[in-house]
């Protein structure tokens, strides 16, 4: 295990400048609105910002979290690892999802280290982990080598939380001995449909609508990513403004409203995925074993706890979710959506301290 910091060379900034200088803008038809894609207005905006932003304060910032690089599977793992001043901390493993890094967690990682010890990946294909240069990296895969990192690090026994992909691939290493317990955001497979549902309950009402709107007006990016990762990737690797739209689509979308995710973050996690090139090694993951997502999953005695965000793009219902989990917590979170880390990081800290100290 290495020390690593992030020093993105100059050339690369300059490169992203003269590259949002040189935008060429598509003609949008009257009318225009979120049904479409993110509306021009507010894209030119924000590329103005971007062009403005100083990424050197950016780095700065980041790397005053300690971050390691290693290698396990024959792959370079990058990792923020803090070792908490409380001599009777636990270990905590937190895996973000799509399209966020490792940095999705970054308002969080100071109040939790104050009881955890933080062990926060780059999911491979993500950040500074870099492009995976092979096919083959599923959710087993990653899990495993999350498991490996931990007994290097000389954790025999901790507690995971992880949203999006991280929460499918935390419930996945969840089935190993050394972990105590998960939380989860989202389980993918818990949700009902029309035939399934009790529609005298409200929260069983909005996860079918939920589940209507995301597969009839929300579907695209899983149906590119998912049957064409390189042709997202060379659009989105060569144009930095498709980049940047590709994932303001997905926060907007799927955010709380009245919240959002802040305006810095948005942009420092589009300039990794920009530097770093992963648009489509990240994208992949919806293309290898995307067939086995939202199906029932193994059953799984570990205990687990789930907070069901009210903005998030599906509604997870217990009584489906205790088919295959053991429950021992469910939170109802009173605001916040899909990147809870990054929208409510107070409610996610204190979330994560009633799940796994009380």
């Amino acid at each position: 295990m290495k020390p690593f910091e992030i020093n993105i060379p100059q050339s690369d900034v300059d490169d992203l400048h003269r590259r949002l200088d040189q935008t060429r803008w598509p003609v949008d038809p009257e009318g225009a609105s979120w049904a479409q894609g993110t509306p021009q207005a507010r894209l030119r905006d924000l590329v103005q910002h971007w062009r403005d932003f100083d990424w050197r304060e950016q780095e700065r910032r980041l790397n005053k979290i300690p971050q390691f690089v290693t290698e396990i599977d024959g792959t370079r793992l990058h990792f923020l690892h803090v070792v908490s001043a409380n001599e009777n901390a636990e270990p905590l493993l937190l895996t973000h999802g799509w399209p966020t890094t490792c940095f999705a967690f970054e308002q969080m990682v100071e109040p939790l280290s104050r009881d955890f010890h933080l062990v926060i990946p780059s999911v491979p294909g993500f950040g500074f982990s870099g492009p995976t240069l092979e096919l083959g990296w599923t959710i087993t895969r990653v899990a495993d080598m999350y498991a490996e990192l931990m007994k290097r690090l000389g954790y025999d026994r901790y507690v995971a939380h992880g949203f999006d992909y991280g929460a499918m691939l935390t419930r996945q290493l969840g089935l190993r001995d050394e972990v105590r317990a998960v939380h989860l955001n989202q389980i993918f497979s818990a949700g009902v449909t029309q035939e399934t549902a009790d529609m005298e309950v409200e929260a069983e009402r909005r996860s079918v609508e939920k589940a209507y709107r995301y597969d009839f007006e929300q579907f695209a990016y899983v149906a590119m990513q998912s049957t064409r990762p390189q042709s997202v990737a060379h659009a989105l690797t060569d144009s930095p403004v498709a980049q940047l739209e590709w994932i303001e689509w997905a926060f907007h979308t799927w955010s709380d409203p009245d919240i959002g995710v802040p305006l810095d973050a948005l942009l420092t996690n589009a300039s990794i995925f920009w530097f770093t090139r992963t648009a489509g090694s990240s994208a992949r993951y919806y293309q290898e074993g995307y067939e086995t997502w939202g199906e029932l999953e193994p059953h799984s005695t570990t205990p687990t706890s789930v907070a069901v965000f009210p903005h998030d793009a599906g509604v997870p219902i217990r009584r489906m979710a205790e088919r295959n989990h053991n429950i021992v917590r469910w939170k109802e979170m009173p605001r916040g959506g899909h990147f809870a880390a990054m929208e409510v990081p107070e409610l996610m800290v204190r979330e994560l301290r009633d799940a796994f100290l009380l």
